[in-house]
C-alpha cells in the first residue's frame, strides 16, 4: 500500500506535463494524435505544406525559417464545413529545440482521409533571420552611416566606453 499510493498519484501529474509536448521524434510516449514537429535549420531549411488531396491544392505552406520549428496537430470536428473542412489544424511556430508550449493558431481543414503533408528541403546554406533585439555592427553592409573611423578617409577613433559600444 505505501508504495501504491505515490504511484497512483503519479498516473495523473505525468498525463498533466505530457500533454503539450512535442519533439521531432514523437516525445516520450508518441501517440498518433500527438501532433507533428518539423525542424528547420541552416544546412536543411524545411518548408511544410498540408494538401488536400481531392483538389491537390495546399491550404497550408510554411516555409520555416532556420532555427525554428513548426509544431501542428490535427483536431476531429469543430470545422466550418461539414464536408469540405470538418477538422481544425492547430499550429504554432517555435524556436528549436522547444518541447512544450501552446498552439494557437488554427484553422479548419479538410477530414484525415484528404490531407497530405509533402516535406520539402530548400536550397542550404541558408542563415537565420538576425532578432529585432540584436544590435547591427558597423562593418554588415546596408546598415548605413559608419563612423569616420571606419571609412577609407579615417577618423579619431572614439574613447572610453563609447569606444566598446561602437
Amino acid at each position: 500500500m505505501r508504495n501504491t499510493l505515490p504511484r497512483l498519484l503519479s498516473l495523473p501529474l505525468a498525463a498533466v506535463l505530457l500533454t503539450g509536448c512535442y519533439a521531432p521524434d514523437g516525445g516520450v510516449m508518441p501517440t498518433t494524435g500527438r501532433g507533428f514537429t518539423y525542424v528547420s535549420t541552416p544546412y536543411m531549411p524545411v518548408t511544410v505544406s498540408v494538401i488536400d488531396t481531392r483538389s491537390e491544392e495546399p491550404f497550408f505552406v510554411m516555409a520555416i525559417p532556420p532555427g525554428q520549428q513548426l509544431t501542428f496537430r490535427f483536431i476531429e470536428g469543430g470545422g466550418d464545413d461539414q464536408v469540405w473542412t470538418p477538422d481544425r489544424m492547430q499550429w504554432e511556430l517555435f524556436a528549436q529545440k522547444s518541447y512544450s508550449g501552446s498552439l494557437n493558431n488554427q484553422l479548419t481543414c479538410p477530414p484525415a482521409n484528404a490531407r497530405r503533408i509533402d516535406v520539402a528541403l530548400r536550397e542550404s546554406p541558408e542563415e537565420p533571420p538576425t532578432p529585432d533585439t540584436e544590435r547591427l555592427r558597423v562593418d554588415q553592409f546596408g546598415t548605413g552611416e559608419k563612423p569616420e573611423w571606419w571609412t577609407p578617409a579615417g577618423g579619431p577613433l572614439p574613447t572610453g566606453r563609447a569606444r566598446i559600444y561602437d
